[in-house]
């Protein structure tokens, strides 16, 4: 379709895909904040059932529907996403990926690609996403916090980033079988080649959580745990160690020191119940290391402990696929 971008209004030389399932009014806020600006907006639908496909082309959106027999992830997604905005338009230079789920703030592609054009050797750039509600609950308030990461060079990105459509293109793209972590082992790759990641001091995009009950949290912690284990398998090893950290902090207090805990009360004296005084202790201290309100501070460093029970869950999980042989599938918490 020669010229196809051309004919668009907007930024001739940036493509956005964005990815969803079931993202209802969140959708439609998410292609609002970007169908104006880009040259050319693609959405990939992997099986939703509400009337997200019908929205996206009354919006003017390009639509890919996944096929419904595939295991749906989002790296499948994304790759979907951008190889389609080249079909349509081979002249896209940067690609910006958005969740379903999030809206691009005003002035961020224009930023972003400004930032990519004076940097040649900055493959991926991304800058601060934020929570639309965390005051509806601890749970968004923690993703808010989470997304609060430090500014400059970084090893990776999240899933709403903007990279150069040629150097995605160079190692393939996503790993379409990582059913999450598909971003920082992208740029695991990327970086292999010579290329920079970046995060700029600026607003990026705003993200609808939409986290009300425990379960989800628990959910997106074991997928975190997950992503851990998988991505020491696939580039645990030097000098990258990749995810080796997480992956060893998750297995000791997610783990190995209430396992010996139970086996030494059972095996020698229930004395040796006192090593779980651990977790209280290390509440109190991240407490401690952390800044801001009271209890902001107690919430994080309560569920930044508990949450490690959930990483090992997400651990055991990739490992017990690993040795059955079965195909793994999202682990979703909305």
């Amino acid at each position: 379709m020669p010229g196809f971008a051309d004919s668009i209004a907007g930024l001739p030389s940036v493509a956005v895909v964005a990815i969803g399932r079931n993202e209802g009014e969140r959708l439609r806020a998410c292609l609002t904040s970007v169908v104006r600006t880009a040259a050319i907006v693609v959405y990939v639908d992997s099986g939703s059932t509400d009337d997200s496909v019908a929205m996206a082309r009354q919006m003017g959106v390009e639509v890919v529907v996944l096929d419904p027999n595939v295991v749906f992830t989002a790296a499948l997604a994304r790759n979907a996403g951008w190889r389609r905005a080249l079909e349509l338009a081979p002249q896209i230079e940067f690609i910006q990926f958005v969740d379903g789920d999030c809206a691009v703030a005003d002035g961020w592609l224009a930023q972003a690609r400004g930032f990519l054009t004076d940097y040649p050797d900055m493959v991926a750039v991304c800058g601060r996403r934020r929570e639309r509600f965390p005051e509806r609950s601890i749970y968004n308030l923690l993703c808010d916090l989470e997304w609060a990461a430090p500014i400059g060079e970084t090893k990776a990105c999240g899933g709403d980033v903007m990279m150069r459509a040629a150097a995605l293109q160079s190692v393939g793209g996503y790993n379409p079988r990582l059913i999450a972590g598909e971003e920082p082992e992208l740029c695991v790759r990327l970086r292999a080649k010579g290329w920079r990641v970046w995060r700029l001091d600026a607003e990026m995009t705003l993200h609808d959580a939409a986290m009300t009950r425990i379960g989800q949290w628990w959910k997106r912690s074991m997928r975190a745990g997950y992503t851990y284990a998988e991505g020491v398998h696939l580039h645990g090893a030097s000098p990258e160690r990749h995810r080796v950290v997480e992956s060893r902090r998750a297995w000791v207090w997610g783990l190995a020191i209430p396992l010996a805990a139970v086996l030494g009360a059972w095996l020698f004296s229930t004395w040796v119940l006192v090593l779980l005084l651990v977790y209280p202790l290390q509440v109190l201290r991240l407490y401690l290391g952390f800044k801001g309100p009271l209890r902001v501070r107690a919430a994080r460093a309560a569920f930044m402990v508990m949450g490690k029970f959930a990483e090992a869950a997400g651990q055991l999980k990739f490992l017990a696929l690993r040795l059955s042989g079965r195909t793994a599938r999202l682990i979703e918490y909305k």
